[in-house]
């Protein structure tokens, strides 16, 4: 004979209504002459709509099946199962070995041949307690996120912890790992890179683990948290039988709240982090001839995969190694001359790396010295950025705008409820609520406009620095460099390139030595 408890919670009452279980049955197995005790088998908050957790549960089971039971006694259905299905399998699963269960409350034993319909009517009613209970529990987490209560992960959210007033606060040595992740993927690395360097490195993940792996840096990438923000209700359970947890994509309203917690990534790296990642997952394949699909793949491994192209035919241009005679080259290949001969690219040259590589950090070089003038253009972009017509005036106007369009609203719904048969009053409402509602779009508009400016100026400000960081010029060539400074480098001819830099219209031609 052996007994099966379960409470649902770890809450002290339901402990102690747990002892006290395990207690009454195995006093009342061994007081019993005809019982021999095989075990009381007790689940310690967990829940009884899925079997899968419940060890206890499940180790009763395989006991069963060795031959080691042959009656279980419980105190009730919905201690057994929640689960009418599971439920029911269980029971006839073990009916089928010539065992029983005997449910205390609803006086039933599954060896008789009624058992099954008062099963399946008790444990049909547990469950729809269940589901209700669920239910409540779902609706107040949702009315909770609409009034922007925010519920943090801390175990695996790096670089926070629980303050003293139970608010969130930053870890200063976490904090500088998640900025360091932001810092590697805008200097161009792929998340593989990061998970190597950060494991390599002997850096713990917020849960202590020092292995990390590519979601983990994934997840820190794309989580607004780190700038400040939050996002509720990204992800919602299905049910409360299968529990299984969906991404919402429109079935439930979702909840932004800015400014909840201190930011450790400025808002303005954190959308240059999304622009980056929506740019590279949107890459278009370059190996027309042999690739599967459209989509293409980012490299991380050098700079001018990106940034080299063909001046003829547009086509980017690929590392290759050439080898004669024993003797291996470094070169650069258009593409379509790889894929497809001279059918589309007819003169594209093959560029020796040392060669533009060299070529390319003259012309750096020459940037920094300041003698083509960039510098110049570069301040006064700057300038022209930081100072946009209007100043943010236009901004201040149309919300005072909407003011008082909101006011002579009030004022016309004032007359209207003592008035109701006016119709002109009616017409009047109508107009001033279209020209409200164009105002608002306009104030969308206008923020927006102001939000990518700020956004912008951050980017041509850190830019600006990096030049006047390296007055002195640069030694060597580097990729990291590159990927600062350059959009693009168009292949002229055999002899010559031409480097177009980031904000900037200025292209420098520059011949190879």
């Amino acid at each position: 004979m052996a007994a099966y408890c379960r409470v649902s919670t770890d809450s002290e009452e339901q402990i102690n209504s747990y002892t006290a279980q395990k207690a009454y049955y195995t006093q009342k197995i061994e007081e019993s002459p005809d019982w021999e005790l095989a075990g009381i088998f007790a689940d310690e908050g967990i829940t009884g709509t899925s079997m899968k957790k419940r060890k206890e549960f499940n180790r009763m089971i395989t006991a069963c099946k060795r031959g080691g039971i042959d009656l279980i006694l419980t105190k009730s259905l919905s201690r057994f199962a929640r689960n009418t299905v599971d439920c029911l399998e269980t029971v006839r699963m073990l009916k089928a070995r010539g065992i029983g269960v005997i449910f205390e409350k609803e006086n039933i034993n599954t060896l008789t041949e009624s058992s099954e319909f008062l099963i399946t009517l008790f444990s049909g009613f547990a469950q729809a307690e269940s589901e209700s209970l669920s239910s409540n529990i779902q609706l107040g987490i949702r009315m909770a996120m609409k009034e922007g209560k925010v519920n943090f992960h801390y175990r695996s959210m790096l670089g926070y912890q629980r303050g003293a007033d139970g608010k969130p606060e930053i870890v200063p040595e976490e904090a500088e790992v998640v900025r360091r992740i932001y810092r590697r993927y805008l200097e161009g690395c792929s998340e593989g890179q990061i998970q190597r360097e950060l494991t390599q490195d002997g850096i713990a993940t917020a849960k202590g683990v020092k292995a990390w792996s590519h979601q983990i840096v994934h997840n820190i990438l794309t989580n607004e948290k780190y700038a400040g923000d939050a996002l509720l209700q990204k992800t919602f359970t299905t049910d409360c039988i299968s529990k299984k947890v969906k991404k919402n994509t429109g079935e439930l309203p979702q909840y932004y709240i800015k400014d909840n917690h201190p930011a450790i990534i400025p808002r303005d790296i954190y959308q240059r982090v999304q622009e980056e990642m929506a740019r590279r997952t949107s890459k278009r394949k370059i190996l027309q001839k042999s690739g599967k699909t459209e989509q293409g793949k980012y490299s991380a491994k050098y700079a001018l995969s990106e940034r080299l192209v063909c001046g003829e035919c547009g086509s980017p241009y690929k590392r290759c190694t050439w080898a004669r005679n024993g003797v291996k080259r470094i070169v650069w290949r258009c593409v379509s001359r790889l894929e497809f001969g001279k059918k589309y690219c007819h003169n594209s040259p093959s560029m020796a790396e040392d060669k533009l590589h060299t070529a390319i950090l003259t012309v750096l070089n020459r940037v920094v010295e300041a003698s083509d003038g960039l510098q110049d253009e570069l301040a006064e972009t700057l300038r022209m950025v930081c100072t946009p017509e209007g100043d943010g005036n236009n901004l201040l106007e149309l919300e005072h705008e909407l003011e008082a369009l909101t006011a002579q609203q009030n004022a016309l719904l004032d007359q209207a409820l003592a008035n109701m048969e006016d119709l002109t009053i009616a017409e009047q409402l109508k107009t001033l609520l279209e020209e409200k509602q164009n105002l608002q779009t306009r104030i969308v508009a206008a923020k927006k406009e102001a939000a990518n400016r700020i956004n912008e100026d951050s980017r041509m400000a850190e830019y600006a620095t990096y030049l006047e960081e390296h007055l002195s010029g640069f030694q060597q060539y580097d990729d990291g460099i590159v990927r600062q400074l350059v959009e693009r480098i168009t292949v002229v001819d055999a002899e010559t390139i031409r480097l177009k830099f980031r904000y900037s219209d200025v292209e420098i031609e520059q011949t190879m030595c």
